[in-house]
Order: C-alpha cells, then sequence, then structure tokens
C-alpha cells in the first residue's frame, strides 16, 4: 500500500506544479519535454547500477518502453488541444474516467476476481471522479465554443490514457525480467524526450514558439515527481493487491488529493457536487480496501 500511497503523492505533486505554472507564465510545452529530460536522468542516476547489458540481447521490453514513451507525449499535447477546443472539465472527465479501461483489462487479462463489494468500489470509483471533475474551473470553461467541439479528441484521450495504463500494466507482468521498474521507466521518459524535442525544435524552426529558459528550468520541477509517479505505479501494481483494485484506488486518489489541494492551498470553490462526489470516492475506496 505505501507504494500506492507514494504513486498518489507524487501524481498529485505534479498537479500542484502545473498550478504553479499557470501563476509564473510558464510555457508548459517547452516545461513538459525538459521534464522528461530530467525524470530520464534521474533515473539512471539514482537507478543505473541496475543495469543489464543482457537487456540490449533480449529486447522485448524496447517495443514497450517506445510505444509508451510515444504515448506520454502525444497525449499531453492532444490534452492541451482539448482543454481549448472542449474545455478543461470535459477533458479532465475523459482523460480520469479512462480508469475503467486498465480495471477491466486486468480482471480478463488476468482473471482477477470480481464480487459485490469490488463492482460497487469500481462503480463508485467512476462516479465520484465524474462528478468531482465535470465541474472544474467551469468558469474557464465558459469561453469554450460548444459549436467547435471535437469528441474525437475527448474518445483518443479516453482510449489513449487507459491503454497507456494497461501497457504499464502488461510490461510489468511480461517484460521486466532483465530490466527493473526504475530503470524502465527512465528510458520511457527518455523516449518522450526525444519525441518532444524533435516536435519543439519543429515549432522553433517554423516561428510557432520562442524558447524560454525560464521554461525549462521549470521542467526540473516537474520532472522528479513525474518519474515517480510513474516508478510507484508501477511498483504498487506488482505488490499482493489486485491491479484492478490498485487502479481504481490510484486514480480516484489522485483525484481526491487533488480536489482537497485545490480547496486548501488554491481557493478553488466547493460545489454540492464535488463534496458528494469526494465522499463517494472515500466510501469507493473503502468497498475496494475490504
Amino acid at each position: 500500500m505505501i507504494y500506492l500511497i507514494l504513486s498518489i503523492t507524487f501524481s498529485t505533486l505534479i498537479l500542484v506544479v502545473f498550478k504553479w505554472f499557470e501563476r509564473f507564465n510558464i510555457n508548459t510545452f517547452q516545461a513538459i519535454v525538459s521534464n522528461y529530460f530530467v525524470a530520464f536522468t534521474v533515473g539512471f542516476l539514482l537507478y543505473g547500477s541496475e543495469w543489464q547489458s543482457q537487456s540490449l540481447v533480449e529486447t522485448e521490453w524496447i517495443p514497450f518502453a517506445l510505444i509508451i514513451g510515444f504515448l506520454f507525449i502525444t497525449l499531453f499535447l492532444m490534452m492541451g488541444k482539448s482543454a481549448q477546443i472542449n474545455g478543461i472539465g470535459t477533458t479532465s472527465v475523459a482523460v480520469k474516467m479512462s480508469l475503467a479501461i486498465p480495471v477491466v483489462a486486468a480482471i480478463f487479462l488476468y482473471n482477477e476476481s470480481v464480487y459485490l463489494f469490488k463492482i460497487m468500489g469500481i462503480a463508485g470509483a467512476l462516479i465520484s471522479v465524474y462528478l468531482i471533475t465535470k465541474d472544474k474551473e467551469k468558469s474557464k470553461n465558459s469561453s469554450i465554443d460548444t459549436k467547435k467541439a471535437t469528441p474525437i479528441l475527448l474518445v483518443i484521450l479516453f482510449l489513449g490514457s487507459g491503454i497507456l495504463d494497461t501497457l504499464l500494466n502488461y510490461a510489468e507482468k511480461n517484460v521486466m525480467t532483465l530490466i527493473t521498474p526504475a530503470l524502465f521507466s527512465a528510458v520511457g521518459f527518455g523516449i518522450a524526450a526525444i519525441f518532444g524535442s524533435l516536435f519543439l525544435v519543429y515549432k522553433l524552426i517554423s516561428g510557432k514558439e520562442k524558447l524560454s529558459l525560464k521554461s525549462l528550468f521549470a521542467g526540473i520541477v516537474l520532472g522528479i515527481p513525474n518519474y515517480f509517479s510513474i516508478f510507484f505505479l508501477i511498483m504498487a501494481i506488482r505488490q499482493p493487491m489486485e491491479d484492478s483494485i490498485t487502479y481504481a484506488i490510484n486514480n480516484v486518489g489522485i483525484v481526491v488529493c487533488s480536489f482537497l489541494v485545490g480547496v486548501l492551498f488554491f481557493k478553488e470553490k466547493v460545489t454540492p457536487l464535488k463534496l458528494f462526489g469526494g465522499i463517494l470516492a472515500l466510501v469507493a475506496i473503502l468497498l475496494l480496501s475490504v
């Protein structure tokens, strides 16, 4: 359970960092690209001694690292685009509700148990995530032109986020034999850094971006919690708790903690809907923990 708590903590910290980015006018895209380099470096600095040269001979893990790294950067870009077109709240719902995919996949792929409390807990988790994120930053979304909304982006984000979590789970169970979770996470971030850098160079050459040193340095603050959020999630999957429960608690835990941090430190408004969602989330976690 400690790995799960740490994953939730670092994932919540990422959202806090993004809030600070807004206050200090940080170029989020450039900070994200920089953050991937930082996460890669942190992984190898701390766990480089775990590297085995045999990993380059038995390479079944490499395709998974490539796909996961690619999803890291592309899903981020799509989230940014969707937030502009569909609104932040709607985009958040699509991403967070994707927890249904790894939960269902774990049940069917690994023959995990299905019982009443588990069904009730997962259903409660999904409903609570929807309630808490539905009205998120609603005032900011008032300027969104619904006629220009692009539902296909929401569908891609839902599927992409769910597939990413499912691939992480599958990779941990099937290909992380000669490479440790710490180094697999680092390599995934390194691949994301390469893809992100190529896109950043294109935007700089085409004049769509101007390099911001402040934003690149901001990536350091983001990269450290980002690395550990994935590393501890993989470690949590390795624990005896069923994966479907792990993913449900992880996602709803992040939503609840983000909600509490927003209320306590960023003075976000508490609506009856969000409050009910928060209470339901806690009930869901209790049911899943039984």
